[in-house]
């Protein structure tokens, strides 16, 4: 076996991707297998955070980033249902820098995708079985093939295939939510506020509403109840009318919005216990297949991107017989953020949601977020990863 690490990522997804850049950027030997034929992504929208955006810039996205992203910050705000002020929602980290994208997710996925050499993905590859031994880890895919490596990755989603490999899977637990999504021409609502990201909270379901693809889209996002169950699916088509009746009566902002609105998709929302663990032996879950989180802080892409980082940073110039004891050290590291950011998550749906006996103590808690988010904005994740395998050494001499 030689010295230098080869790392297997399992999905090619916006986590997949981002891990394949951050292991290539740190020497490794890297290869991303997606079970597409090729490489995509659903027509929603996304938001980067300084956290991430951060990441991707130091790896050299930077320019192809800003040519796609919609910049958000003058204007974005909180309201309630009726439209009433809330407060301003932050979009600035502590520094000052307004590194926030609104994006659609098939242009991060293109961005991503473009800063990493072609042969490294290989598509059309669906993963079936795992084993490994004290040597390496031998991957079995559908289409027959058959790939080693010392390192494992399982970047594969909410659903991960991997995942039954490391540990035991949380059960869902239905939120008691859907959500629709979809996309509105900039064009269809030309007084619409250019650059702000926008949420309205109600009763028991919250609307939000942010620019992507350079402005020219804007992407909504609609958080309803229901005791019926729904697919935990992005692309499951949704109700537009149901979707309309839902927020009728609200801020005529909201509701001239929908009017516009042509089709929409749906997923249910479930709510999922954190894993025992990420690790087993040479495999390593990273983004949902390990944390899953409500998307309530807009914070899961952006932790899938900071997994791999880190991930790349504790691997960095280390050889193939310490990666199971690299990989514990990882996981420790990783969870003591996301575990929080997962709870937050949780936390902040309700108050979106005005789960709340008085909306005056709801609003005054949002506002207070703005401390947490600014804790989250600031993070350099390959910065600290970086101190953390150095007290690792250090503590080895």
């Amino acid at each position: 076996m030689g010295d230098r690490l080869r790392v297997a990522v399992i999905g090619g997804g916006l986590g997949g991707l981002a891990a394949g850049l951050a292991l290539l950027r740190n020497g490794l030997d890297v290869t991303v297998y997606e079970q597409a034929e090729a490489l995509g992504e659903i027509g929603a929208g996304v938001t980067v955070y300084p956290n991430s955006l951060r990441l991707l810039e130091r790896a050299g996205l930077g320019p192809a980033l800003a040519a796609v992203g919609a910049t958000l910050g003058e204007g974005s705000e909180y309201y309630r249902m009726d439209g009433s002020l809330v407060g301003s929602i932050v979009t600035r980290d502590s520094s000052g820098w307004n590194g926030f994208y609104g994006m659609h997710r098939a242009d991060l996925l293109n961005a991503l995708a473009g800063a990493i050499p072609s042969e490294v993905v290989r598509t059309g590859h669906r993963f079936l079985s795992c084993e490994q031994d004290e040597h390496g880890a031998r991957i079995v895919f559908a289409n027959g093939e058959v790939a080693t490596a010392d390192v494992v990755v399982g970047a594969d989603g909410i659903h991960s295939a991997l995942r039954e490999f490391v540990t035991e899977s949380s059960p869902p637990v239905y939120s008691g939510s859907r959500a629709y999504r979809g996309l509105v021409s900039r064009d269809d609502v030309p007084d619409w506020r250019p650059n702000a990201h926008q949420v309205w909270m109600g009763d028991g379901k919250h609307f939000m509403v942010y620019p992507v693809r350079r402005g020219e889209l804007l992407n909504y996002v609609a958080f309803v109840p229901t005791e019926v169950s729904t697919i935990e699916s992005w692309s499951a088509v949704g109700n537009r009318d149901e979707l309309v009746q839902s927020f009728s009566g609200g801020d005529p902002r909201v509701t001239n919005l929908l009017g516009k609105v042509q089709n929409c998709y749906w997923w249910g929302l479930y709510d999922r216990a954190p894993l025992k663990t990420w690790t087993n032996g040479r495999l390593i879950l990273v983004g949902d297949a390990a944390h899953a989180m409500l998307p309530h802080l807009g914070q899961g892409a952006n932790q899938g991107i900071e997994d791999g980082f880190a991930l790349a940073a504790f691997l960095k110039g280390s050889r193939p017989e310490n990666a199971p004891a690299l990989l514990e050290s990882f996981t420790a590291f990783r969870r003591a953020r996301t575990d929080l950011i997962q709870a937050e998550a949780r936390r902040n749906g309700l108050r979106f949601d005005s789960k709340y006996k008085s909306l005056d103590e709801r609003d005054q808690e949002i506002r207070k977020t703005a401390e947490f988010r600014r804790w989250a904005y600031d993070y350099d994740v390959e910065q600290a990863a970086n101190d953390a395998k150095a007290q690792l050494a250090g503590a080895a001499v």
